[in-house]
């Protein structure tokens, strides 16, 4: 079967850089920081107390307030998300067919925040008062039924919730969809509100989060031998993805292609990543077999890179695996420096910047990156921001349960 090339036309960001693509944009190449301290609630009892959060924000100004009434953030970030996206690509909904456009927008977690504010009023009020919008505000494909309501559009609709690679599978799974002739566009992504009481303890319990509390915007340090865990962070990111020759036809702007996508499972641990990264080697291995692109063409790695001491250099071990000697002439770097991590979003969110460095051909930089730690000996582009040439990349996404992602994005050229 002949397979149809697609690529990204709209771009839509809401992260703790910012409400939007370009403010998101701006920021990382000012290598500015997102995270701060957690103002959501009491962080006493918490050993973590930073977190991503996205600034200034008011749903209000962007959602109808009976939507922001029924909906949890996680929705609301992903239909914010998703209207910057389809503003950006411009996209006729009419003129390709609402049957043809697809939604697929995942969530590693869901509506947690509706959960709690329930389990609440459960405990206090009794059953009575649980709000009848409960089930439909918690469900992880809730963010991808909201958006395709919106829009009317009919075409495939899912949401994966493959943990940290759910925005990643989002994007590929619906490049899949569309490389097929299963859908001629699709809004894909991830969107996560995991900054919530119970999330922030849970991960506290498993040491998994950065303590460096006195010093928010140095606490995400990819790579650094003084790093002690992931920040985390919270957003969307969603893409409007097109078939190449319709886009084309309509005089699309277009941000850059996606040329492979890979997927695979560690079979190894419910949270550490295989420690010589095999499931790391393989996802890489096989965006890019997919995409019939030589190692030696790729130039840039947007890598999973979270802070963790395990999965930074099990991801270290897998770049130089795959690439061999030529790793070392690699730029990596890991924007999770400066948005913290977005959990399911994450995928999603560096997707978009990804397809902004290719379309602007400049490596976001790794902050932080002080005092490599040892066997952590690529080049990580530290501090700044890098203008170079970009033709092939690659961004990875790594979740617990071994569940991995990858996609290689392609210079779009005419």
């Amino acid at each position: 079967m002949e397979r149809r090339r697609v690529v990204v036309t709209g771009i839509g960001l809401v992260s703790p850089m910012g409400v939007g693509t370009q403010p998101t944009w701006t920021a990382l190449l000012a290598s500015k920081s997102g995270i701060g301290l957690n103002t959501r609630f009491d962080t006493a009892e918490y050993t973590s107390k930073i977190a991503g959060e996205i600034p200034d924000l008011d749903v209000s100004k962007y959602l109808d307030s009976k939507v922001v009434r029924r909906s949890d953030p996680f929705m609301q970030y992903a239909l914010m998300a998703a209207e910057e996206a389809f503003q950006d690509s411009g996209l006729p909904l009419d003129d390709v067919g609402r049957e043809r456009i697809g939604v697929i927008i995942g969530s590693g977690i869901g509506g947690l925040s509706t959960i709690e504010s329930n389990l609440r009023i459960l405990d206090a009020k009794g059953p009575r008062r649980i709000t009848p919008f409960l089930i439909p505000g918690l469900a992880v494909n809730m963010a991808s039924g909201q958006v395709s309501i919106r829009y009317g559009v009919t075409g495939p609709n899912s949401a994966p919730a493959t943990a940290c690679t759910t925005g990643l599978h989002a994007v590929g799974d619906a490049f899949r969809l569309i490389q097929h002739g299963y859908a001629d566009a699709m809004f894909a992504g991830g969107s996560e509100a995991p900054i919530t009481t119970l999330a922030v303890g849970g991960f506290c319990s498993m040491k998994a989060l950065s303590t460096r509390n006195d010093e928010p915007e140095k606490a995400s340090r990819p790579w650094d031998r003084d790093r002690d865990g992931f920040v985390i962070g919270e957003g969307a990111g969603v893409l409007i993805l097109e078939e190449l020759e319709a886009a084309s036809k309509r005089g699309a702007s277009i941000y850059a292609e996606i040329s492979g996508y890979g997927m695979s499972g560690d079979a190894y641990h419910v949270s550490a990543p295989h420690p010589e990264g095999a499931g790391a080697i393989k996802v890489m291995e096989r965006a890019l077999d997919d995409a019939g692109i030589d190692r030696d063409r790729v130039d840039y790695i947007n890598a999973h890179g979270t802070s963790t001491p395990l999965g930074d250099e099990s991801e270290v071990a897998a770049i130089k695996a795959v690439f061999g000697a030529r790793a070392k002439e690699l730029a990596v770097s890991s924007t999770k420096s400066a948005t913290g991590h977005l959990l399911g979003a994450a995928g999603g969110l560096e997707a978009g910047i990804l397809a902004l460095a290719l379309r602007d051909q400049v490596m976001p930089a790794t902050l932080n990156l002080d005092n490599p730690s040892e066997d952590c000996d690529l080049d990580f582009v530290p501090h700044t921001p890098r203008e170079s040439k970009i033709d092939v990349a690659l961004t990875n996404s790594f979740g617990f349960g071994g569940t991995n992602g990858a996609i290689a994005m392609s210079r779009f050229d005419r």
